[in-house]
């Protein structure tokens, strides 16, 4: 096979100089790149000089006189499209004349048209006038016909109401049109869980007014979701532990984004979790989503914890998502006669905490319900007054000297990245993170961790901790689309200010399998876990399996 010849380039000057290239055309786009670049530097009449030649080609650059603005004027530019665009005569001048400076200004004027109802906008320079290498001008604008917002026509099969799209994409009809609104709409939509765009939306434009067709259909998420574990049992010997977890999401309810959720856990023997979330969204035709959320944990015969929040939600841009709570938490001990001879307050008490905060989620992930690639991030903090509460079942002088009222924060974080390197690997990696702190902190104050949503090998809720972080990586082999192979590991810091065990590094690894069924995904995995309170050993591996079926 012969070699391919390479392209020699001689630039004559005050030296010769020369480049080599890997081809011809290689060549060419490097000498149209060069007079651009003087052309944008005020040199308007610059040029190339080619002499002869085939592999080595002799070119002269001529630079020409540079020219410089005396004037731009704004002519009929309105004053709104003026300041969007932020146009200052400053700007040019006494400056050279630079096409890419122009260009861009022309840009941000057609931006600043198109979000104001004028998507035909046409801009030009008028006037020009050229003394000595002195140039001066005015923009000439026009800006076209006024066109409004119609309606939003749905051409795909979703059953979604095309009047609660409309106030979710903050297209409403007879509002003025937006180019830009339609950039962000289709952003929005694609985070959406529940809706799946299925081509190019597009627009049409009659009698001064813009129809937007957008080609969404329902995507197949709500859930009902079981899952089996068995686990050693811990209180009675050489018997297994059979936990149990349910989960019903319902999402779009009656097409108008409306999201149901309910998870509930038996993670031990006599421990339960529940947990109840719903979303109605824009409320009263406002831009705020309303959610209620109400959890429930009774924690063995120790202590049972309840908590109720409001959330007031607004979506700042296509990925921010902002959030403000109030939320008032309850404990309360449940097996108070074990500390009739007790001399100091137990690690769980009752109260009463009353908190508000903010909550922040920046998605960049290119699909929100089933990502390959991308990233997501969360972070929350509350803040609020503790109050205990002095339990008449238990002896008056446990209470003496306890700090009764305390200021008490919280904060946390997740960090989630998706990785995608070919067509069937992938990985996944995040980072959460949280700490509680207070004047009198309790047991049942803390975060718990540990299990299948968090650092796998260990029982759901295994840990208690006042301070956490921990890494999850999760090398992918996909085999179809939602199927996939994955080996993990897992590795975390943990601080629990109230326990004995103040600090703890769990590490776990494993491996499992990610079904698609087509009617929903079989979940398998093995995972195996170390701790301080837990050796690494076989008759401590946790098996997880599940379906979740999706209609």
């Amino acid at each position: 096979m012969a070699q391919k010849q390479k392209a020699i380039l001689k630039i004559s000057a005050e030296t010769d100089t020369f480049k080599e290239f890997q081809d011809s055309l290689a060549r060419e786009n490097y000498i149209k790149a060069e007079v651009a670049y003087l052309i944008d530097q005020g040199y308007l009449l610059a040029k190339s000089e080619r002499g002869e030649g085939t592999d080595t080609l002799q070119v002269t650059f001529h630079q020409g006189r540079q020219y410089q603005w005396v004037a731009l004027n704004q002519g009929g530019l309105p004053s709104d499209v003026l300041v969007k665009s932020g146009f200052d005569d400053r700007m040019f001048n006494g400056k050279e004349v630079s096409y890419g400076t122009i260009l861009k200004l022309f840009e941000r004027i057609i931006q600043a048209s198109e979000s104001k109802g004028f998507p035909f906008a046409e801009v030009g320079l008028d006037s020009l006038a050229l003394e000595g290498n002195s140039l001066s001008a005015a923009i000439n604008y026009e800006k076209g016909p006024f066109i409004s917002f119609d309606t939003i026509k749905v051409t795909g099969s979703s059953k979604t109401d095309p009047v609660f799209l409309a106030k979710l994409l903050q297209i409403s009809p007879g509002t003025p049109f937006s180019q830009r609104k339609i950039d962000e709409s289709i952003s929005r939509v694609r985070n959406l869980p529940y809706l799946r765009i299925i081509d190019e939306p597009s627009l049409s434009f009659q009698n001064s007014e813009a129809t937007f067709y957008l080609p969404i259909d329902d995507r197949k998420i709500n859930m009902l979701d079981g899952i089996i574990g068995f686990l050693p049992n811990e209180l009675e010997q050489n018997k297994i532990l059979v936990t149990g977890q349910f989960d019903l999401a319902l999402y779009n309810v009656g097409g108008k984004g409306r999201n149901y959720t309910l998870n509930w856990q038996r993670l031990s023997q006599h421990s339960q979790n529940l947990e109840v979330n719903a979303v109605e969204p824009l409320v009263l035709g406002s831009n705020v989503d309303v959610m209620a959320q109400f959890s429930f944990l009774k924690q063995d015969t120790s202590f049972l914890n309840r908590d109720f929040r409001i959330d007031l939600g607004y979506r700042v841009s296509p990925a921010l998502y902002l959030t403000f709570f109030n939320s008032r938490q309850a404990g309360g001990l449940l097996d108070v006669s074990r500390f009739q001879q007790a001399e100091v307050l137990p690690e769980a008490a009752d109260f009463r905490f009353s908190n508000y905060g903010v909550h922040m989620d920046y998605n960049g992930l290119d699909d929100v319900f089933f990502p390959r690639r991308g990233y997501f991030a969360s972070f929350e903090v509350g803040l609020g007054n503790k109050r205990l509460l002095e339990n008449t079942a238990l002896p008056e002088r446990l209470y003496e000297g306890v700090e009764m009222e305390s200021l008490q924060y919280f904060i946390k974080f997740n960090l989630e990245k998706h990785f995608y390197f070919q067509p069937n690997i992938g990985l996944w990696a995040g980072l959460r993170g949280g700490q509680v702190e207070s004047g009198n902190l309790l047991l049942n104050d803390l975060y718990r961790v540990g299990g299948l949503r968090s650092i796998r090998g260990f029982n759901e809720n295994f840990f208690y901790a006042s301070r956490f972080a921990y890494l999850n990586v999760e090398p992918r082999f996909y085999f179809d689309s939602y199927s996939y192979f994955m080996i993990f590991a897992d590795i975390g810091r943990l601080e629990n200010a109230v326990g004995r065990v103040h600090t703890d590094w769990p590490r776990a690894g494993g491996a499992g399998i990610n079904l698609d069924t087509g009617g929903g995904m079989f979940r398998f995995i093995y995972a195996l876990g170390k701790s301080s309170t837990q050796p690494f050993a076989f008759n401590y591996s946790k098996i997880h399996f599940g379906y979740t079926g999706r209609f």
